[in-house]
C-alpha cells in the first residue's frame, strides 16, 4: 500500500460511478444530519455519481432508513439502501434451504431481510432452529439473548450483522451489536461468522445492489468502512465527522489506512492534494512534517498565521496539516514500534501550536 494517500486534480464525484456512503457518523449522527451533508451529497449527485447508503445497523429495514433520509432532506429510495441485515440474510440462504428456520436477536429490519430470502424468523428456541442470527437493537433484552444462548449450545449456526462495539449518538459512543456479541459469546463459547463491514460479504452485497464498477467507500471508522474497502480493494474516502480522530489517523496500521480523507462528505466535491514524502518527512501544501524516531513535528512554509482559525483554507489548510503528519508517519511506520509524538515546529509561528490542542495532539 502507498506510503501517503491518493492525490486528485478531479473531484471525487467525477471519478468514480457510485459512493457507497455509510451512515452513522457520515450521513447523520443520531437524530440529526451531519452538518452540510444533504447539501453536499445534492451536488453531488447531480456532479454524475450515484449514492448507494450502506450501514451496518441491522435495526431498521430500508424502508423506514430511506424515510429517515428523506426527513432529513436526502433524497432516498429504498432500493439505494444497504443494511447488514440484508447481507446476512443473503450469506444464510446461500448455506440454508428455502423455508429454515432462524432465530433473530435483534429486530424488524432483520425479520424483513430473512423473508426477502424467504427464510422463516423465529423467536424462540422451543421448536426447530437452523441458525442464529444476531444484529443490532436498541430494544434488545435478557429474555431473546437466552433464546439465543439455548439454540447455539445445540450446535447451530451463528451469524452476526456486524461487531461494531459502539455505535455513534449525540451523548458520544454507545453499545453497538458487538458488545451485545460480546454477551452470546461469553454464554456459550460459540463464536460467530461476522459479515457486515469490514466482511467482504458486506461489499459484495452492496455492488449487487448498485450495480457499482468504480465505487468509493465513504466512512467515518478505520476498522470497518475502511478496512472492508481496503480488503476488495475498493478505493475510500475517510470523514472526519464521526468517530475517528487525527490521532486514530496518524497511527492506523496499512489495512487501516485510507485513499482519500476530508472533513466531511463534502470531500466527493473538491480535487486532492498530493501529500509528498521527502527525506525525514514529508510537505502538503503550506505544512511541512519533519520525522525524527517516533517524533513528528509540525510547521509551515513561507509566511505564517498565529491561528489557523485566521487563515482561509487556501493559505492554511488544516486537513493539508494531518495529510502531511499521515504521510510522515506511514513512511516511517516500519522504523520503531509505539505510538507517535507530535509536536510543533521550534520555529512554528503558533499556527501548528493552535492546530494540534484542537486535535488534542502533542
Amino acid at each position: 500500500m502507498a506510503p501517503s494517500l491518493r492525490s486528485t486534480d478531479r473531484p471525487l464525484s467525477q471519478l468514480y460511478d457510485v459512493a457507497l456512503l455509510d451512515l452513522d457518523g457520515v450521513v447523520y449522527v443520531g437524530p440529526d444530519a451531519v452538518p452540510g451533508a444533504p447539501e453536499a451529497l445534492a451536488r453531488a449527485r447531480a456532479d454524475g455519481i450515484r449514492l448507494a447508503f450502506v450501514t451496518n445497523n441491522a435495526a431498521r429495514p430500508p424502508s423506514v432508513v430511506a424515510a429517515h433520509l428523506t426527513e432529513l432532506g436526502i433524497a432516498a429510495d429504498p432500493a439505494e439502501i444497504v443494511t447488514s441485515s440484508q447481507a446476512a440474510a443473503r450469506y444464510l440462504a446461500e448455506r440454508l434451504p428455502e423455508g429454515a428456520r432462524v432465530l433473530v436477536v435483534g429486530t424488524v429490519g432483520l425479520e424483513q431481510a430473512l423473508h426477502e430470502r424467504r427464510l422463516v424468523p423465529v423467536s424462540d428456541a422451543d421448536g426447530p432452529v437452523d441458525a442464529v442470527v444476531q444484529g443490532f437493537s436498541p430494544d434488545l433484552n435478557w429474555r431473546l439473548l437466552a433464546e439465543g444462548a439455548i439454540a447455539l449450545n445445540r450446535g447451530v449456526p451463528w451469524v452476526a450483522t456486524n461487531a461494531d462495539p459502539t455505535v455513534p449518538s449525540p451523548r458520544g459512543p454507545l453499545p453497538g451489536n458487538g458488545s451485545l456479541v460480546a454477551a452470546l459469546r461469553q454464554a456459550t463459547g460459540r463464536e460467530p461468522v461476522v459479515t457486515g463491514k469490514p466482511d467482504p460479504t458486506m461489499h459484495r452485497e452492496s455492488l449487487l445492489r448498485s450495480g457499482a464498477e468504480r465505487p468509493v467507500v465513504v466512512g467515518d471508522r478505520l476498522d470497518t468502512d475502511i478496512e472492508g474497502a481496503n480488503a476488495v480493494g475498493c478505493a475510500s474516502l475517510l470523514v472526519l465527522s464521526g468517530v475517528t480522530g487525527p490521532a486514530d489517523l496518524i497511527a492506523a496500521p496499512p489495512a487501516l489506512r485510507p485513499t482519500y480523507l476530508a472533513a466531511d462528505v463534502g470531500g466527493l466535491l473538491v480535487s486532492h492534494p498530493e501529500a509528498t514524502v521527502v527525506d525525514g518527512g514529508s510537505r502538503c501544501g503550506r505544512w511541512h512534517v519533519g520525522r525524527e524516531g517516533r517524533e513528528l513535528r509540525l510547521g509551515t512554509v513561507g509566511e505564517e498565521s498565529t491561528a489557523v482559525d485566521d487563515v482561509s483554507s487556501d493559505a492554511l489548510d488544516p486537513l493539508d496539516a494531518l495529510r502531511a503528519l499521515c504521510a510522515a508517519a506511514w513512511a516511517g511506520a516500519g522504523e520503531s514500534e509505539g505510538s507517535w509524538r507530535v509536536k510543533a515546529a521550534d520555529s512554528d509561528g503558533g499556527s501548528a501550536r493552535g492546530l494540534l490542542e484542537r486535535w488534542q495532539l502533542g
